[in-house]
C-alpha cells in the first residue's frame, strides 16, 4: 500500500495533465459537428505513425527478457498500424466521394 501511495505522490502532476487530457479529448470529439468528424479523425489517424515508431524504439531498447516491454511494443506496433491503415481507408474513401463521375 506504501507503494502505491509513493507512486500517486511523486507522480501526481503527470495523473492531473493525464486526468485532463482524457476529459478535455471526450469533450473535444463529443463536440465535432458530424460533417468534419470523417476528415478530421483522417488526419488524427495519420498520428498512429509516431506511435509506430515510439513502438519500434521501444522494441529496439528493450532487453531480450523484458517482455513485458515486449509485448507493449508489439502491441502499440499492430494497433498503430491498424489505425493508420483505416485511416488511409477512410481518408481515400472520403476522396472517392469528391471526384466527378
Amino acid at each position: 500500500m506504501e507503494a502505491l501511495v509513493s507512486f500517486f505522490t511523486e507522480n501526481l502532476t503527470m495523473i492531473y495533465v493525464l486526468v485532463l487530457a482524457i476529459y478535455l479529448g471526450f469533450e473535444l470529439i463529443a463536440n465535432v459537428p458530424t460533417v468534419l468528424h470523417t476528415p478530421l479523425m483522417s488526419g488524427a489517424n495519420a498520428i498512429s505513425g509516431v506511435v509506430i515508431i515510439g513502438a519500434i524504439l521501444l522494441i529496439r531498447q528493450a532487453e531480450s527478457t523484458d517482455y513485458l516491454a515486449l509485448g507493449l511494443g508489439t502491441l502499440g506496433i499492430i494497433l498503430g498500424t491498424i489505425n493508420v491503415v483505416g485511416g488511409h481507408a477512410v481518408t481515400n474513401r472520403m476522396l472517392e466521394m469528391f471526384k466527378k463521375k
